[in-house]
């Protein structure tokens, strides 16, 4: 199984990393010619910044994509049409009927398309999930998400709702096993050219709820969630990966293993490529995603709640 990475910037050097440990990593293109031969000779591979000559000279099964989001869908779809598997990071499009394009193209092409949802692969993400699915502390009625940073200087062409807090939409959806029926947000800009804080409710079928807060104003990185369960409440930290119960005997915090979410996420990718394992997240639900993200924006700027059609 052999990957060709497109883009080794802020978060793609890390794809590439990690594809050279598994033995996976068949060229680099960037357009970027420094990391280009930076990356390519470290790595001992090609390297492009051109992505037909990659196509044109290269052998390989499936391409990661770590572009800026405008370029996602064009990029994408060059590789889909050559009969590539494709991994794009989050978010899969900036425009949710790109994402449906890119989706059906994928069927067209008999190739599988998965998007970066790293935190699925979080094993402090991943045990909360085992907890709900159990009911070991009842049933889920609410979740919190907080993430807090100063703002990367790599991120240009979306605001933190795009870039941060689709992360969060898709967990809470993953946790409830359900697309949100309404969206409010509240957000502004302060230092970045598009919204750098922001506020967003979802709200799901039979009152339950997740809020969303995000900022890159302050200096301290925070990255936690907290489920809210009939009998417990369970919280948690996406950095450390340990997760505190608390119930009606107290609190207590269980042995957990430290993991690599993305070292998980791109293995899940390649076994899926292989036949050997099902995607863990699935096209459509990203593309849903892209949509509930699309309607926190509409809602920020029009001060109203956005209804999301469940077709």
């Amino acid at each position: 199984m052999k990957v060709a990475q497109i883009g080794t910037g802020g978060w793609g050097k890390n794809h590439t990393r990690i594809l050279s440990q598994l033995n996976a990593l068949a060229a680099i293109c960037d357009l970027n010619e420094d990391n280009c031969k930076k990356y390519s000779t470290q790595y001992d591979v090609n390297g492009y910044t051109s992505i037909e000559e990659l196509l044109k000279n290269e052998e390989f099964d499936a391409a990661v994509i770590c572009t800026p989001t405008s370029t996602h869908f064009n990029i994408a779809s060059q590789f889909i049409t050559a009969g590539k598997h494709v991994f794009v990071e989050k978010p899969l499009t900036y425009h949710s009927s790109e994402g449906v394009k890119m989706l059906n193209l994928a069927k067209e092409n008999d190739v599988l398309l998965t998007c970066g949802y790293i935190e699925r692969f979080n094993p402090a993400v991943a045990n909360v999930k085992k907890y709900v699915k159990e009911k070991s502390y009842g049933e889920l009625i609410m979740l919190e998400f907080v993430r807090e940073n100063r703002m990367p200087m790599h991120i240009k062409d979306v605001g933190i709702i795009y870039d941060t807090m689709v992360h969060d939409i898709d967990t809470a959806m993953w946790l409830f096993d359900a697309a949100p029926s309404v969206v409010f947000a509240r957000s502004g800009k302060l230092r970045h050219e598009h919204e750098d804080f922001a506020t967003i409710m979802l709200g799901f079928n039979n009152n339950k709820s997740a809020i969303l807060y995000s900022n890159w104003i302050t200096p301290s990185r925070i990255r936690k969630f907290s489920a809210v369960l009939t009998e417990g409440r369970i919280s948690s930290d996406f950095i450390t990966q340990e997760i505190e119960i608390e119930d009606e005997k107290g609190k207590f915090i269980p042995h957990h293993q430290f993991d690599e979410p993305l070292l998980k996420e791109i293995q899940n990718f390649i076994g899926a490529c292989k036949g050997e394992v099902d995607l863990v997240v699935k096209p459509e639900q990203a593309v849903l995603v892209t949509k509930v993200a699309e309607a926190a924006l509409k809602s920020s700027k029009e001060h109203r709640p956005i209804e999301i059609s469940q077709d």
